[in-house]
């Protein structure tokens, strides 16, 4: 009796894996052992990045009330702290955004904090 393997699935793993790896480089797009370790490094590097991506903005975020706040003569660690004595509820990315790109309203914040 012949052997039995199962090829659709085999074939269907392998286009899936192709599939995935579509707009790579060189032999990465189209040599399935190739490909198959480069989707595999990519997932990881996606894993990795989802949650470095919210250290990085946090970190821009600082960054940015840091600025905004010394334009009012206050830095960015004395800014939050007086911002958590009045129980000012704004996060982060709201601060930052208003320390960018609307100045007077950030003002209005810092003056309420002094």
């Amino acid at each position: 009796m012949p052997r039995s393997v199962n090829a659709v699935a085999s074939r269907a793993r392998r286009k899936k894996i192709l599939k995935s790896a579509k707009g790579y480089f060189g032999r990465r797009k189209n040599v399935y052992t190739v490909a198959k370790n480069a989707v595999e490094k990519g997932l990881q590097y996606a894993y990795r990045d989802r949650r470095q991506k919210k250290r990085n903005f946090r970190a821009l975020w600082v960054q940015r009330i840091n600025a905004g706040a010394r334009e009012h003569g206050m830095s960015y660690s004395k800014f939050m702290g007086e911002l958590a004595k009045k129980d000012i509820g704004l996060n982060r990315k709201v601060l930052a955004d208003l320390a960018m790109n609307h100045k007077d309203a950030f003002k209005a914040v810092v003056d309420m904090v002094k």
